[in-house]
């Protein structure tokens, strides 16, 4: 398999990571990392609402063969999962690790650590899960993977809320950014996910993703080297929006845009609080999606589904 050479190899030799690194570091003490944009201090015992200081703190992290093709390949995506995701989702399928801190605390040389022990294992990528909120410890830990010889390509698995000034630390260092979209009006997300202005956020989020990295561009090998895969998790009684996601992703984004239109909810969490979370989604809800997706215009849709 021929050697990816991610842009951030070039920002370290011209020392830009090391400028980024120390910049998003400066951002823990008045915080304003993630779409939450707490400001508080992180090097103090304040905690902001992801819970987290100035560690990163990893629950687990492995080879990982259950996301999307271009990413797992044959040899799994090199998934590493953080803790106190700055989502609230109650429905969320990872509560047990988005909610909790049930995690270790890990120095920036331990997460290089991890990331560079994923590379010899052979996966084909680094899957940073839930970042927003570690975004500077992540840059930090780069710069000591790619000093060590890291040169695989770097996914931002994230929920969407995410800080713009963040974002564009992040250019030229994340290679594959995976966003989820998870509604499309504010007052829903407000109830179901706890967070604020969610669309407007998101949606500045994707057009800046999407202005660093492009279209997702696929080797000849099956494997995702660069740019945008969206998520979008479809849930009961049209929730989430579906057809103003896609016609968003469409018309503002590019009709290239890789979609995975997900089907696996199922009530979790505290999902059965809330009557219309509290049961799966039906093959009639999505198939209705897909039908969205391509009257839209969008054709690169992931097409693994689980429901039946």
């Amino acid at each position: 398999m021929p050697e990816f050479n991610p842009a951030y190899l070039q920002l370290l030799k011209t020392g830009e990571l090391h400028h980024r690194a120390a910049e998003a570091a400066m951002h823990l003490v008045n915080c304003d990392g993630c779409g939450w944009e707490c400001h508080v201090d992180r090097r103090t015992d304040r905690l902001g609402v992801c819970r987290t200081g100035l560690r990163a703190c990893v629950s687990s992290y492995g080879p990982h063969m259950g996301e999307e093709d271009p990413l797992r390949g044959w040899r799994g995506s090199g998934t590493i999962f953080f803790t106190r995701c700055n989502l609230r989702c109650q429905f969320c399928q990872n509560h047990d690790i988005s909610q909790t801190s049930n995690g270790k605390e890990t120095e920036s040389n331990a997460l290089a650590n991890i990331m560079l022990e994923l590379q010899s294992l052979g996966c084909h990528n680094i899957n940073l899960v839930s970042p927003s909120h570690v975004a500077p410890q992540i840059i930090a830990a780069v710069e000591i993977a790619a000093q060590n010889g890291l040169n695989l390509p770097l996914v931002y698995n994230t929920g969407g809320y995410d800080s713009l000034v963040m974002l564009k630390l992040l250019d030229g260092i994340i290679n594959i950014y995976m966003p989820d979209m998870k509604y499309a009006n504010a007052n829903i997300a407000l109830k179901y996910s706890k967070i604020r202005n969610y669309p407007r956020m998101n949606q500045a989020g994707i057009r800046e993703m999407h202005r660093q990295v492009g279209d997702l561009q696929i080797d000849e090998q099956g494997i995702a080297t660069r740019g945008l895969l969206v998520r979008h998790l479809i849930l009961p009684y049209n929730i989430a929006g579906t057809s103003a996601v896609v016609h968003f992703l469409a018309d503002e984004i590019s009709r290239d845009t890789y979609l995975n239109l997900m089907d696996q909810y199922h009530p979790c969490f505290n999902a059965r609080l809330y009557p219309r979370l509290s049961r799966p989604i039906t093959p009639q809800e999505y198939q209705t999606a897909v039908n969205l997706a391509h009257e839209a215009g969008l054709f690169r849709l992931d097409s693994k589904k689980t429901i039946c």
